[in-house]
């Protein structure tokens, strides 16, 4: 039998330096954003003035930004929140619109409090959930891994390599139903196949981005694939597909042409499959970037 295969100590060691760089913890100042005493969110001093420019919808002062008190339910925080975010769209401060809504809770399990449009997620610095799949070929001792290219025209990480399927959870879905629906558009894998990824986990990020403060929450499925399978892009989004083995996937994890989140759901697999060794002297460092802590942003 194939003895199982471990990661080269050297390869492990430049992948955890460059994600101790781009995952770095947030260095930036930011005011927090509530609704009532609740923190849902984390806005930059410059973000925070410019929100301040909307009377009718915020309240600031030297405690950070509250949205308005007589902004009192769901829909009418929502409407205000959607308005806002169409007007700083117009005026170039977020990224591209998407039209899809994340759900705003103060804890996960908790009451909605408001949805806001995806391209404002960031500017908010509010908490986001994401789904995302290693499309897996062989055996957990011989296996190859699918990645997916993004499309050039991509809002985020345009042209990057990113894990075979991942997306965003929008309001109203479930990590399972995020996984099949992107197993289908980013790889026209069906329903049947797809829904055989269970939840393995989560890892999770809190860092700056030119947009806001990415604080997400991304759930990691393994989606072991048939051989002879071979993905195509349903939405356009995807431009190419590699199927790579170990040693390729170690050597792309320590450049910047693989995205952050889909490395960081790549460096989950192999922890959790046993492909870094137990005595490996980054270990400890590799499994606190996976769940970052200390930070007063990060939950």
């Amino acid at each position: 039998m194939r003895a199982q295969w471990i990661a080269p100590p050297v390869a492990v060691a430049k992948v955890a330096n460059r994600l101790a760089r781009v995952l770095a913890a947030p260095a930036a100042t930011y005011e927090p954003f509530r609704v009532g005493e609740r923190v849902v969110g984390w806005v930059t001093p410059a973000r925070a003035r410019r929100l301040a420019r909307w009377p009718s919808r915020f309240e600031h002062s030297e405690h950070g930004v509250v949205l308005g008190p007589q902004l009192s339910t769901l829909e009418t925080r929502t409407r205000a929140l959607g308005e806002v975010a169409r007007a700083l769209e117009a005026e170039g401060a977020l990224t591209a619109w998407r039209d899809e809504r994340y759900a705003v809770a103060r804890d996960p399990g908790t009451p909605i409090l408001f949805e806001l449009e995806r391209a404002a997620a960031r500017y908010f610095g509010i908490h986001t959930f994401a789904a995302h799949a290693n499309g897996l070929v062989g055996s957990d001792r011989d296996w190859r891994m699918w990645l997916a290219r993004r499309s050039a025209t991509k809002a985020i990480d345009p042209g990057l390599l990113d894990n075979l399927v991942g997306g965003g959870i929008a309001a109203g879905t479930t990590p399972g139903q995020t996984i099949i629906r992107e197993a289908y558009e980013e790889a026209g894998i069906g329903e049947d196949i797809a829904r055989h990824a269970p939840c393995a986990g989560s890892v999770h990020i809190c860092r700056d981005q030119p947009d806001g403060l990415q604080r997400e929450t991304i759930y990691v499925h393994d989606l072991w694939l048939h051989p002879d399978f071979a993905p195509a892009n349903q939405d356009g989004e995807v431009v190419e597909h590699r199927l790579c083995a170990p040693d390729e996937i170690m050597a792309l994890l320590a450049t910047d042409v693989l995205t952050a989140d889909a490395s960081l759901v790549i460096v989950d697999f192999l922890l959790r499959h046993g492909h870094i060794a137990t005595d490996d002297p980054t270990l400890a460092a590799l499994r606190a970037l996976c769940h970052p802590q200390g930070s007063r942003y990060s939950t």
